[in-house]
């Protein structure tokens, strides 16, 4: 792969201040795990990023689009090509009446506070969910009986060619921690949601309950990806890696969290095959103890 080519294709659509070469994808999830990536850019508008994937296609450059990866393992090789990163440059909100319209890299907990501020409730599920709002509606994030689907009514997504689409609630097949966009790959650039008028001392006071349940329930002081494989029908992933008396279970620096079971955390210096290799042993026990398959909630990407 021709990376002046690459470095050329990138300064045509992004300032070369937000083109970053060789960029370690560790110091950009929230795993602190991942090899380098070829050229990461960070974008600061809708525009920049549709022609930015229409150049790339163009050239038939390899790319990948991710928000704030804080579900996200990056194998240890990186990443080949491309990575366009929806994060804090690309982040504002506008909030009229009931309705807010949010740029996809903004983080959740950001987000909770502005909503939070202009009265809003209907939102403080999120407060304490890692990562951006794209990430969020792309899998449909939930917590404490709430969940994107609750909340969104539109969203505009990058498509494989380029193009802009918008999607209604129904049109987003939201299920369990899964939408249309995770099926098809489309990328989240806006999202508009509707929300109802509330006590700001009861939506503040809501936001803080919930937030020192995650402080007391979850290793929120660890690197982690959150929450890594879904909820088994009739089960709890958490309580069955426990069962299989996996708490605490390390491969190098990859630990089943003693906090919660279904966290793996990053206790220093793992690399993305620790977690991999640990990912396979939890769900190898548990299928042995238990007749259960755990399907990952994490996503792995990168060079094999």
């Amino acid at each position: 792969m021709n990376k002046t080519k690459i470095l050329e294709t990138l300064q045509k659509t992004v300032d070369d201040n937000r083109i970053l070469t060789d960029e370690p994808m560790k110091n950009h999830t929230s795993f602190k795990i991942g090899g380098p990536a070829d050229f990461l850019v960070l974008p600061e508008k809708m525009e920049e990023i549709t022609e930015t994937v229409k150049s790339l296609k163009r050239e038939k450059i390899p790319y990948m689009i991710i928000g704030n990866a804080s579900n996200l393992l990056v194998r240890d090789k990186g990443i080949r090509g491309v990575v366009i990163k929806l994060g804090e440059s690309y982040n504002r909100v506008t909030i009229e009446g009931t309705r807010v319209t949010a740029e996809s890299g903004i983080l959740l907990s950001r987000l909770a506070k502005r909503i939070a501020k202009a009265s809003l409730k209907g939102f403080e599920f999120a407060s304490g969910i890692p990562g951006s709002l794209g990430g969020a509606v792309f899998m449909n994030a939930g917590a404490y009986g709430g969940e994107m689907k609750d909340v969104i009514t539109s969203v505009k997504a990058l498509d494989d060619r380029g193009r802009v689409i918008t999607f209604r609630n129904d049109e987003l097949e939201l299920g369990y921690r899964s939408s249309i966009l995770q099926k098809k790959e489309y990328a989240v650039l806006e999202v508009v949601m509707e929300l109802e008028t509330g006590s700001p001392e009861e939506i503040y006071g809501k936001i803080q309950e919930l937030d020192q349940k995650r402080t007391t329930k979850q290793p929120i002081h660890l690197p982690s990806a959150g929450s890594v494989f879904k909820r088994p029908e009739g089960y709890f992933a958490g309580k069955l890696i426990e069962d299989s008396n996996l708490k605490g279970c390390r491969v190098g620096g990859a630990e089943v969290s003693t906090l919660h079971s279904g966290f793996i955390v990053n206790q220093g210096g793992a690399t993305a095959q620790d977690v991999i290799d640990l990912v396979e042993k939890v769900q190898k026990t548990v299928k042995e103890q238990f007749g259960v398959d755990l399907e990952r909630e994490l996503r792995i990407i990168g060079e094999e």
